[in-house]
């Protein structure tokens, strides 16, 4: 595939290797003539980028799993999906979530084959410097992305040993979810050693990994793994780098004219108009199912009423994040008022709508089987960099109140003074409703998802739209390996204990 992106999630195309860096990917290059020169070194680092261009990848697929959270419901019947939110094993085997962890073992793969061959190659060496320090930043990802979704201290994920000559043949579990995370740290570790910050990028490179793209993530590792000291630490990285700024206004986030600014990190992205689809299709997959005939879109991940009551009065991220019956809204460029006959529980998220307020679909893809569109679609922002910096001081006993009024002040809402957890809680809620930062992790490592989904989840009339959920915090704090990857391993690799 020709000028891949970052990240993309066909959705996809994360901000990290964007359709604009006319990169073609050559597979999994590791032996015969190749690694001789600049180009080959080129080559294999682009490879690293072709599985992010599945739809799966950031996401319909890895969605259900964020779709388990209180803060939104399927939209319309998915038996899948449905399972899933459940937290009823008769899905695991599904189309949708078995492909995740073999997705990013390939992406490890060809940045492990980068680390090995690209360090003797004859070529310049702050290009070979950049190309390594891509492949450590999306070793270290993909490992921390798996070790959440499938770790705990009962096991990690495979770590596979990037000298070993063993091939394919299944590799055990990690002992805890811990020894990834230190794993995870000494990646991303030396990724922010090789690459360089986001503002010496051309705008052609726009969308490769970046110094403090590098820190957000090891910033939010830490946070994962409770060592808040250094999740503190590498927050501060990315605050007194002096890169990033919140925008004024919190809206302004979610416009394709500020996919680069000041709170950009990492999001999915791609900006190349080709016949079969461009970008992220999230905004898509959460648009109106069929688009109220203009355009085809899946009408998943819908708001809840529990979501849209929990905003503080006056809070101005409310009205930018969801969309309710009666409100206003451009759509194609016609203004009109919003209504739905296919959302269960009758909102949509805003957030991401802009591409399709424009008249003649010039920022989405002309493929109505596959919505995207060329808004990025964050992964990680700077604003919650500042939250993860606030918990991470709220954990060690200190006061929060200066990162926390950062973000409540731009939201409209007045100074807190000894602001406490439950405020934290609020402000994570608030900021990255339908975001990637996933709600449901949140819930999971706060201990706070057992009583959460007791509840039932609401729709704007006030209905039930989602009955109350059994969650098993010892089963359900993680969720399944792919059946596939344990009975292909023939048992090498476990599976998750209550999950079988």
């Amino acid at each position: 595939m020709k000028r891949l992106i970052s990240l993309s999630l066909s959705i996809v195309l994360l901000a990290a290797c964007n359709k604009k860096l006319d990169i073609t990917p050559a597979g999994t290059p590791t032996s015969g003539n190749f690694w001789q020169n600049e180009n080959d070194a080129l080559s294999g680092a682009n490879a690293m980028y072709s599985e992010f261009d599945d739809e799966n990848f950031y996401g319909r697929g890895y969605w259900w799993f964020i779709n388990a959270s209180d803060d939104m419901v399927t939209g319309r019947v998915k038996a899948e999906g449905d399972n899933i939110k459940n937290f009823n094993s008769s899905f695991i085997g599904g189309s949708y979530t078995e492909g995740q962890w073999k997705m990013r073992y390939i992406v490890i793969k060809r940045a492990n084959d980068v680390i090995k061959h690209v360090p003797g190659i004859d070529m310049n060496e702050s290009l070979k410097n950049r190309i390594l320090g891509e492949a450590y930043f999306f070793s270290g990802l993909m490992y921390f992305e798996l070790a959440y979704t499938y770790g705990d201290a009962r096991a990690g994920v495979p770590i596979v040993n990037r000298d070993s000559t063993i091939g394919d043949a299944p590799i055990p579990r990690a002992a805890n979810v811990d020894v990834v995370y230190d794993y995870v740290a000494k990646e991303l570790q030396q990724a922010a050693n090789h690459l360089p910050y986001f503002d010496t990028y051309a705008t052609t490179e726009y969308g490769r990994p970046h110094k403090t793209a590098a820190w957000a993530f090891l910033s939010k590792m830490y946070l994962y793994k409770k060592d808040y000291a250094n999740a503190e630490k590498y927050a501060d990285s990315v605050i007194n780098s002096g890169k990033h700024a919140l925008l004024a206004n919190f809206a302004d986030v979610f416009t394709i004219a500020n996919n680069w600014t000041s709170e950009y990190i990492w999001s999915v992205y791609s900006n190349s108009q080709s016949p079969s689809g461009w970008g992220s299709i999230l905004p898509g997959v959460m648009l109106e199912n069929k688009g109220w005939g203009e355009y085809n879109g899946w009408g998943y991940y819908m708001p809840t009423k529990e979501l849209y009551d929990s905003y503080e009065a006056g809070d101005k991220r409310r009205e930018a994040t969801i969309l309710k019956p009666g409100d206003a809204f451009t759509y194609f460029g016609e203004a009109r008022t919003y209504a739905s006959t296919n959302s269960l529980s009758g909102y949509q998220f805003r957030k991401y709508m802009e591409p399709f307020s424009y008249a003649n679909k010039t920022h989405v893809s002309p493929n109505g089987d596959h919505p995207t569109t060329d808004l990025n679609l964050p992964l990680i922002r700077y604003a919650e960099v500042i939250l993860i910096k606030a918990e991470a001081k709220l954990m060690q006993g200190k006061n929060a109140d200066v990162e926390i009024n950062m973000i409540r002040n731009r939201a409209g809402l007045s100074s807190v003074t000894n602001a406490d957890m439950t405020e934290l809680k609020k402000q994570r809620r608030s900021e990255l409703a339908g975001e990637w930062a996933n709600r449901h992790e949140d819930l999971v490592r706060w201990g706070d998802a057992k009583a959460a989904y007791a509840q039932p989840l609401h729709g704007y009339s006030g209905a039930v739209v989602w009955p109350a959920r059994n969650f098993n915090p010892s089963v359900h704090n993680v969720w399944p390996v792919p059946r596939t990857e344990v009975t292909s391993s023939n048992g090498v690799v476990t599976q998750n204990a209550g999950w079988e």
